[in-house]
């Protein structure tokens, strides 16, 4: 950081092309200060926070800056961030045959983290025959031992990004303990195309920098919502991009998922593109969301 940009409102009066890298830099050093226990004051972190996310909103700085301000942001405290009880959670559909909710965002690592910290694991009626069976043969490889020993990464791990590593079984057990389920494919298929048939969030044609999919090079999931385009009219984020998701469907015993993620290329992002993988799959490019009604 240069030695003249000692606080954000010397970042903030830059102009919008010096602006987003400065930014990336005065973040980074905050929050490094931060964790090393030499951290900022309240007020300085809420100025920052503030800026963070007006450089977010505004589609300010490159997509590397942005999944850089994206993660400070995360590690910072995301205002964001909502939980499955919080009206503003969800969005409200109606498709041809029923009304639903939908997440409006993919299920985080911080709305993860909650259910590990409530003992989800331990509570056997979240997980039916199948998943307890599941636990049982996976014995030290759930999500949170796949944390604890450094299987995810730390740039997997941020709370506001989407949480991945998470087997169907438990995506599942977490929309149970949220007071959700997972959306059928129809559901998640209609929420990105909405009554007027669209095949991405945005519209089309795919286009360039609408997603956080390989086109991008980025080599990571992001923060949630960083990608202006990927949202729909109804607000529902990160439908083409960022990380798969698993839905409630199966195929001959198989799950299936919505595969556009950071790894897929753009044929995969379509409202309609699906793929079919064995519930105890996991990866660093699969999470999913949740729904209700």
């Amino acid at each position: 950081m240069s030695a003249e940009l000692t606080s954000i409102d010397q970042v903030l009066a830059l102009g919008d092309e010096e602006r987003a890298a400065a930014l990336v830099r005065f973040a980074g050093a905050t929050v490094d200060r931060r964790e090393a226990g030499n951290g900022a004051g309240a007020a300085e972190v809420d100025a920052l926070v503030s800026a963070l996310l007006l450089a977010i909103e505004g589609g300010l700085g490159s997509h590397t800056e942005r999944v850089a301000l994206g993660e400070a942001l995360g590690r910072l405290g995301d205002p964001r961030l909502r939980t499955p009880s919080a009206a503003d959670y969800w969005a409200s559909l109606t498709d041809e045959t029923h009304s639903f909710e939908i997440g409006r965002h993919q299920v985080t690592n911080a709305e993860y983290q909650g259910f590990v910290d409530a003992g989800g694991y331990r509570e056997a009626s979240l997980w039916g025959d199948d998943g307890a069976a599941w636990l049982e043969a996976v014995e030290n490889r759930t999500w949170p031992a796949l944390v604890k020993s450094g299987a995810l990464t730390p740039d997997q791990v941020v709370a506001n990004q989407p949480v991945v590593g998470v087997s169907w079984y438990e995506a599942r057990a977490y929309a149970s303990w949220a007071g959700g389920r997972l959306p059928t494919f129809q559901e998640r298929m209609f929420a990105v195309r909405g009554s007027e048939k669209r095949p991405y969030p945005w519209g089309q044609p795919f286009g360039q920098g609408n997603a956080n999919t390989r086109e991008e090079v980025l080599g990571r999931p992001c923060g949630v919502a960083l990608f202006l385009a990927d949202r729909t009219p109804d607000g529902i984020c990160d439908l083409a991009g960022n990380v798969a998701e698993w839905v409630a469907d199966d195929i001959d015993g198989d799950r299936l998922i919505a595969p556009g993620a950071w790894t897929q290329g753009s044929m995969s992002s379509w409202a309609k593109a699906r793929d079919i993988r064995p519930a105890q799959t996991r990866g660093a490019d699969l999470g999913f969301r949740l729904a209700r009604g």
